[in-house]
């Protein structure tokens, strides 16, 4: 059952996206690329923030001035001290109406072992002369207290970076699965050279070619004489059906990929007719479907000014 439909959709979004959330967890876990994550997002985010600070940050950034921001922090919270202090900020945030969570990284000793071999790095806690296996039992012994109270318990052993990414984007996120990807949908025109940055890239140069009449030479495909000639087309009709089918099948895909930011590049012979009138249907298509969508048309400009 797909995990419980994704654990009922972890747990609705956590019962909606809280203003803060506190990230902790394991040393070697995953703390940096969840922070990331929550960055793509539109969060604040600040790294190894003492929790004492948490309260002051947010009303520094307006967290609860009802804009909308989001608050993320890391904690490192490897001290007895530091635990009291996180469990009395919690209470205090609660006090001044901020919803907040706490989301914790685990991961196995095995793993967290082979990952620090593999880096070379020294684990932050081990005391000189200590192994490694002991330093990181001794930091989960500390941490558990922590862990029991965390409201999202993330095991990132097996866990490649999309699913780590996936897991927090449904979790913390107010917009959809489409919504979390930025599509950037442009046209451009091959004489004027390929595009460098494309994931998607389709070629229209196949398109019955406006440019060869005279009273649609000079207009572009925003032009509606030029939008209505390539859209009348028995071929173009055929291929807008494959053309979406397609999208059908690969945007999904990049959506379960975790990818943040996709770009499709539509190229014919100028950049002005035919490529800018199905960058224009890409566009609304995609739309259409919940994505968020920004179109551009890269050789506009250039053609226009022939």
């Amino acid at each position: 059952m797909a995990g419980t439909s994704d654990q009922m959709r972890t747990a609705a979004r956590l019962d909606r996206v809280p203003d803060i959330v506190v990230i902790t967890g394991m040393s070697g876990s995953g703390r940096t690329q969840a922070m990331h994550v929550f960055e793509d997002m539109g969060y604040y985010c600040i790294d190894n923030l003492p929790p004492r600070l948490i309260l002051d940050i947010a009303n520094v950034v307006g967290i609860n001035t009802g804009v909308g921001r989001h608050l993320a922090v890391t904690c490192d919270l490897r001290s007895q001290g530091l635990f009291d202090e996180m469990f009395d900020v919690l209470r205090q945030l609660g006090e001044h109406e901020l919803t907040v969570k706490l989301l914790f990284l685990d991961c196995s000793d095995e793993v967290l072992i082979r990952r620090y071999k593999e880096t070379r790095r020294r684990h932050p806690i081990a005391m000189p002369g200590e192994s490694l296996e002991s330093a990181i039992t001794r930091e989960r012994k500390q941490l558990k207290v922590v862990r029991d109270r965390a409201d999202l318990v993330i095991d990132t052993s097996h866990m490649r970076t999309s699913a780590l990414r996936n897991r927090i984007r449904r979790a913390f996120s107010e917009l959809s699965d489409q919504q979390l990807l930025d599509v950037h949908v442009y046209s451009f025109g091959f004489k004027h050279g390929m595009p460098v940055e494309a994931d998607l890239m389709i070629d229209v140069r196949f398109l019955p070619n406006p440019f060869y009449d005279p009273t649609m030479r000079n207009l572009t495909g925003n032009d509606a004489p030029v939008r209505d000639y390539v859209l009348n087309n028995e071929v173009t009709g055929r291929f807008l059906k494959a053309w979406e089918d397609l999208l059908d099948v690969v945007m999904p895909g990049y959506v379960a990929e975790g990818k943040s930011q996709l770009s499709i590049a539509v190229g014919c012979t100028g950049g002005q007719h035919r490529s800018v009138v199905i960058a224009n249907e890409t566009a609304r298509y995609l739309q259409g479907q919940g994505y968020h969508v920004t179109l551009s048309h890269r050789d506009l400009a250039l053609a226009e000014k022939r």
